[in-house]
């Protein structure tokens, strides 16, 4: 196998892109609800963000912004978010998914309503973006001590 050259053209437009990829996905997650969009397009950018910087910075480097080990908690939490904003309002006496049961004390029918449609938005975001990365990891070889990695640390 060849091993990657480093590219400083490469690596100082990655690190410019990244922040501009990460506040887009976030506008997108968070006007999901009100346009086109929302959490699975806004975590496949937020996923897209993070392996741009596995490849050109290789699995050292860009453990610093997005441990491997991350993953597949962020795919369980974003599930976890999912189930319980739609159990909860079961538990109250409403179906699954019913925004207006959910027991947030102050908030009006239509805010409990964009409130729960944004939670839900951010769980799918957290689910997407590490079940992502999680397969792009796996599929790198990313585990400690896999012997994938060539002595820079970068994928071969």
């Amino acid at each position: 196998m060849t091993v990657p050259r480093e590219s400083l053209i490469v690596q100082v437009v990655t690190r410019l892109m990244v922040p501009m990829i990460q506040i887009f996905a976030f506008y997108v997650i968070f006007h999901g609800h009100y346009s086109p969009g929302g959490g699975f397009q806004g975590g496949a950018l937020l996923a897209g963000s993070v392996l741009v910087q596995r490849v050109v910075f290789g699995l050292q480097r860009s453990e610093a912004a997005f441990a491997y080990r991350l993953g597949v908690p962020f795919g369980v939490l974003g599930a976890l978010i999912y189930f319980l904003i739609g159990i909860v309002p079961q538990l109250s006496g409403g179906n699954f998914l019913d925004y207006d049961e959910l027991p947030i004390p102050g908030l009006g029918a239509v805010m409990l309503r964009n409130t729960g449609i944004l939670l839900i938005e951010i769980g799918v975001a957290f689910a997407v973006m590490g079940v992502l990365i999680s397969i792009f990891d796996q599929l790198a070889g990313a585990d400690e001590g896999d012997d994938s990695t060539s002595e820079n640390g970068r994928w071969t």
